[in-house]
């Protein structure tokens, strides 16, 4: 078998062809976890990929590694089983704004509040592209879909508070064309021990073409978007000279320079701060308010799920009296204890 050290991001494609629409987003985002898997020394057999329904779902297909393409909207629930398991194994669960955040909502919320050991992707395109473009529910407030032909009345979900208000543990965000950012946010997401949710912005050419591209506007994304380093100051803009600080509760957009404000003046971004109301903020962030948030926003550490169930079990197996099969006796109807 090949060493783990040896794979390149081609040893991580299937011979499958991919299917996905010409231009898609979700080519850059599978060649970008290819490229992260190999540069974390993953080998093929010790990854599972896990997808529910709808484009994004796809995936397994083109992963040379274990998978599994489930029903829709329980990819988080399938995931949690198999990393309970085989906590071994590095699971990736592969969902989309509808699959995870629709049908599948209650699943992702609760497998982020029990801290499952899970590297979880959620692919957002706003939009139902599976089924042909009906609104999804993170879709913009006022959208024209085949569901919605006078515009939709409701408030979309952000992804990033829905996951810090389930007690999430870790969110970070990218978008698809951003490869290098992608590869960087993705390899923090599997480095981290607990549930990790990466957002990655994606586009729809077909249902929701250009729906981020306020973001990814050839000259304006620097200053649309700000890159989060843990321990580095909150700068951006093309000449790094705008930052954000706290006026009271809120945060405000400054720039270096005016009212005397320095570098020393702008917040320094702590993802391990426990506290999350600043990451809340900072996962909150629109344009053309505020620049719109990139990198890993919350990283804070706590103990999983799996470990703390490997912990309970062997804690009640060393104060029960059965200790084999052989200290059990069949009497009756029941078995009892010797």
């Amino acid at each position: 078998m090949q060493e783990a050290s040896a794979l390149t991001y081609t040893d991580f494609k299937s011979n499958q062809s991919v299917k996905w629409c010409p231009g898609c987003g979700d080519h850059a985002i599978l060649n970008s976890v290819q490229k992260a898997m190999a540069e974390l020394g993953y080998s093929q057999e010790e990854v599972a990929v896990i997808s529910g329904i709808g484009c994004s779902s796809r995936f397994p297909y083109y992963m040379n590694a274990y998978g599994f393409h489930t029903i829709h909207g329980r990819a988080s629930a399938v995931a949690t089983g198999v990393k309970i398991a085989n906590p071994e194994l590095k699971v990736w669960q592969i969902t989309g704004d509808g699959d995870a955040l629709a049908i599948g909502g209650n699943h992702f919320i609760h497998a982020v509040r029990r801290n499952i050991d899970l590297n979880i992707i959620l692919f957002n395109n706003q939009i139902y592209g599976l089924t042909k473009g009906q609104y999804s529910p993170t879709s913009k407030k006022g959208f024209v879909s085949k569901t919605s032909p006078f515009g939709t009345i409701e408030n979309p979900f952000r992804p990033g508070e829905l996951t810090i208000g389930a007690r999430g543990h870790f969110f970070a965000r990218t978008i698809d064309k951003e490869l290098k950012l992608t590869v960087e946010v993705l390899k923090e997401a599997a480095k981290f021990s607990g549930a990790s949710v990466v957002e990655v912005l994606q586009n729809c050419v077909i249902y929701n073409d250009r729906t981020h591209e306020v973001l990814t506007e050839k000259g304006f994304k620097e200053e649309r978007t700000i890159v989060l380093r843990h321990g580095q100051p909150m700068l951006f803009g093309k000449d790094n000279d705008k930052g954000l600080m706290l006026d009271g509760l809120n945060l405000k957009v400054v720039k270096l320079g005016d009212n005397g404000i320095t570098e020393k003046d702008i917040l320094v971004h702590d993802a391990m701060n426990p506290d999350p109301s600043l990451h809340l903020k900072l996962a909150n962030m629109e344009y053309p308010d505020y620049p719109v948030a990139m990198g890993v926003i919350r990283a804070v550490p706590y103990a999983t799920y799996n470990a703390e169930l490997v912990e309970q079990i062997e804690a009640v197996q060393a104060k029960s009296k059965i200790k084999s099969f052989k200290d059990l006796v069949f009497s009756g109807d029941v078995w009892e204890v010797k």
